[in-house]
């Protein structure tokens, strides 16, 4: 078991290091991996039948949590949110009037909170080797998905149920939250399973090559 938990994440294939090296390693890939983050939270794709477009952020986020391992999966996601509630322009609906703290506070927070517990679950996924093929890490990406869902639906609900609720368009609270927060998200995130699915395991495949 320990054995298969201490499998090398992707990022530590393409870029093996130790020493200093390492640490610049680790320095570099933090800054690529904000950068991503902030860029794919920007890209917006539309879906039909879905009425809203789906961002490459919550993709972006779980696989740099893939790529990267628990740890400095985790350390990229908080450098990420520390960038962003310092008032700078990198969520997905964020914008010159509406950034930082009072961004993060808002219908979004629950999802960032969940983006660090899936980051750490695609991690821990990837050091035992679900990233490395197209079934592991489909379903990986589907717990990740679930685990952003959970926080998020719950803090969008509760401000839903304390000033945000319409009465008159829907019959409870919960309603308007999943109408609000998941429905229209579905078919995007079985989308962005599915590409990760293939483009992760399909990166290991060129490791492997290489190295053949």
């Amino acid at each position: 078991m320990a054995e298969t938990a201490s499998r090398p994440v992707l990022t530590e294939a393409l870029w093996p290091a130790d020493g200093a090296g390492l640490w610049i390693r680790r320095a570099v890939l933090v800054v690529l991996g904000v950068a991503v983050l902030a860029i794919c939270a920007k890209i917006k794709v539309p879906v039909w039948p879905s009425p809203v477009a789906i961002s490459l952020g919550t993709f972006a986020v779980l696989t740099v949590g893939a790529a990267y391992g628990p740890r400095l999966g985790l350390v990229t996601m908080l450098a990420w949110m520390l960038v962003g509630a310092l008032g700078f322009d990198v969520f997905q609906n964020s914008s010159a009037e509406k950034y930082g703290l009072a961004y993060m506070m808002g219908a979004t927070g629950g999802y960032l909170v969940g983006y660090a517990l899936a980051t750490l679950a695609l991690g821990a996924f990837a050091r035992r080797g679900w990233d490395r093929s197209v079934p592991g890490m489909a379903a990986a990406m589907l717990v990740g998905s679930v685990l952003v869902y959970i926080p998020g639906l719950l803090w969008l609900n509760y401000l839903v149920a304390t000033g945000l609720f319409d009465a008159t368009t829907y019959a409870s609270p919960w309603d308007q939250t999943l109408a609000w927060g998941l429905t229209p998200f579905i078919v995007g995130d079985l989308l962005k399973a599915a590409l990760a699915a293939l483009v992760v395991p399909g990166l290991w495949k060129l490791v492997g090559d290489a190295r053949a």
